[in-house]
């Protein structure tokens, strides 16, 4: 094969993210000059976080480009390395970006280990898990026995957060956009409730599944979920702010909570922020705990796929309304 096939970020929206805002494009096939290697990507993460890089509301990830490929984490194996820790042959994650081959450092690469799944390395093992992991452990620490809520509790990060908190000793509340979802949660992924927050009594639902209380939350969405949540914060509570997917794919952001500053103070509250870049060096650690978990079938790893370069624009817009559980996968 002579071409390379890649999705570009044709042009940046200003308001709602359409599929149109893509096209598909072929290049030529990169080679990978000293220290590198060539990969063949097999999967990638659509991710929410992704949309506030489009937005220049991430300034860890630069300015808005057009006619680039579009950013993203994928497995891949490697076929042509001139490195020697990477051989040919290995399955790796990487940075790969919607596309079908790329050329990678080999600093910047993971080799996955014989026997793991590598689609494992986009959600419970990757991005995902870590990202709930520390988050929930590091910044929330969540104690035996404590009330853990958790919003966009069904994805890619909430539905791994919830998980841990359950296998922790905690009371686990979700909050997700349908009963469908709900009803998921608490059937197949032990959370002890879940609430609908398009359900017109969701704030009197949230207070019925939190009677004693909240005492960490993991924001996924801000908004008026954080808003709900302040309210039902106990005495020094902890709020570990991931990320704000209600603000992502808008012009028109919602403005912050009601009771900022003053439920903080009166609450005595700690309401953190955090990147898992600032975890990078202990990744191992927290891989060989979620891979035991895995294993021992305490925590589920829940996909759903879609098929193909050219359906992942479609996907990541489905994913910005809400139609995805778990991690969604790109499949080539």
């Amino acid at each position: 094969m002579s071409e390379n096939q890649q999705v570009l970020i044709d042009s940046l929206p200003q308001g709602k993210l359409e599929a149109s805002h893509y096209k598909l494009a072929s290049a030529p096939m990169p080679e990978p000059g000293a220290d590198e290697v060539l990969v063949k990507t097999t999967a990638f993460a659509i991710t929410a976080g992704t949309r506030a890089g489009l937005q220049g509301s991430a300034s860890y990830a630069g300015a808005p480009q057009t006619g680039i490929v579009m950013n993203g984490t994928g497995v891949g194996e490697v076929v042509a390395s001139n490195v020697a820790s990477v051989p040919v042959g290995a399955n790796v994650l990487a940075p790969t970006g919607w596309q079908a081959f790329s050329v990678q450092q080999a600093g910047v690469v993971t080799v996955i280990p014989e026997g793991h799944d590598p689609v494992h390395y986009l959600g419970p093992l990757g991005v995902n898990g870590l990202t709930a992991y520390f988050g929930l452990l590091e910044v929330g620490r969540p104690q035996p026995g404590e009330t853990v809520m958790v919003s966009a509790a069904a994805g890619s990060v909430g539905h791994i957060v919830g998980q841990i908190a359950r296998i922790k000793g905690n009371h686990v509340v979700g909050v997700c956009g349908s009963d469908a979802k709900c009803a998921m949660l608490q059937s197949d992924l032990g959370f002890d409730a879940a609430v609908n927050y398009h359900d017109d009594g969701f704030r009197q639902n949230l207070k019925a599944a939190t009677p004693d209380g909240v005492d960490v939350y993991f924001d996924n969405t801000g908004g008026m979920i954080l808003g709900a949540a302040l309210f039902r914060m106990n005495l020094y509570g902890r709020i570990a702010c991931c990320g704000v997917v209600s603000q992502y794919d808008t012009d028109r952001p919602e403005p912050g909570p009601k009771g900022v500053p003053g439920l903080l103070v009166n609450k005595r509250l700690t309401m953190r922020g955090f990147l898992l870049f600032d975890f990078a060096e202990q990744y191992a650690r927290a891989r060989e705990a979620l891979h035991g978990w895995l294993e021992s079938g305490e925590l589920k790893s829940l996909t759903d796929e879609v098929q193909g370069l050219a359906a992942a624009p479609e996907g990541f817009v489905d994913l910005l309304a809400g139609g995805n559980v778990g991690t969604r996968v790109v499949r080539l």
